[in-house]
């Protein structure tokens, strides 16, 4: 009884009233998942050498976090998850402007404190594969765990274009997908959906730039190798350089 009571004292004690704080820290959690799940499955590929896990296994563990946090924040914040669905939301009227950098700044963040979680939890296996040198370019750089880099071959303007297209897609599908007027999905299936949407775009869109597709999964861990000693070349892209460029 008196533990049922002090659970009960608790529990309305850290209760948060306020929606839009409720709002930021689902979206928050939500992110860190997302980014959590996705930059593991790359980490685990790039330190083992392609060992345990290759590029498929890395799409797939991106694809899969998107059902995990969906399911993390759907029900209170939406779980946009990036900024580029929440712009999509403001320009057809279905979320406040007010609340567009709001929601931006904390997906960054969260995607901030994701890299430096994958960070932690694969830190032995970075230094082990770096050599104890972390780069941006070359047969043991790391930084691509992280952030995306364009293929040698890519130029600024096809670079652009990829971005354009496969964010477009994206958006089109998770709207296509929720109207009702539609052939919708069925109730609850949702995440899965949308998982393997973004499967599907990673598989045949990802070469080029290795799919980001989302501003915050790419500028907040991008962000998290520049403080982390990665160094301002995660933020520079020279053509033709290691796996892919960087940019400048």
């Amino acid at each position: 009884m008196g533990t049922a009571s002090f659970l009960k004292r608790a529990q309305a004690l850290l209760r948060i009233r306020n929606q839009l704080l409720r709002e930021c820290l689902a979206e928050l959690l939500a992110v860190f998942v997302l980014i959590l799940i996705t930059l593991s499955g790359s980490a685990q590929m790039v330190t083992s050498s392609g060992t345990k896990g290759d590029i498929v296994t890395a799409y797939m563990a991106g694809a899969l976090a998107i059902m995990v946090a969906i399911h993390t924040a759907g029900g209170v914040s939406g779980a946009h998850l990036n900024p580029a669905f929440s712009f999509a939301m403001c320009l057809l009227d279905q979320f406040p402007w007010w609340k567009f950098p709001i929601f931006m700044a904390v997906q960054i963040l969260g995607a901030f404190i994701s890299a430096g979680a994958v960070y932690a939890l694969y830190y032995d296996a970075i230094w082990h594969y770096s050599n104890g040198t972390l780069t941006t370019s070359g047969p043991r750089e790391t930084a691509s765990i992280f952030a995306t880099y364009p293929a040698d071959y890519l130029s600024l303007s096809n670079g652009f274009l990829d971005q354009v297209i496969g964010t477009a897609l994206l958006i089109m599908g998770i709207l296509a997908m929720l109207d009702t007027r539609n052939k919708s999905v069925p109730k609850g299936l949702e995440p899965v959906a949308m998982a393997l949407l973004v499967f599907c775009i990673e598989i045949s869109m990802g070469s080029n730039c290795s799919c980001p597709l989302n501003p915050a999964r790419d500028f907040g861990p991008r962000l998290f190798t520049y403080v982390a000693g990665w160094g301002t070349e995660v933020f520079r892209w020279v053509e033709g350089r290691g796996r892919g460029g960087a940019w400048q």
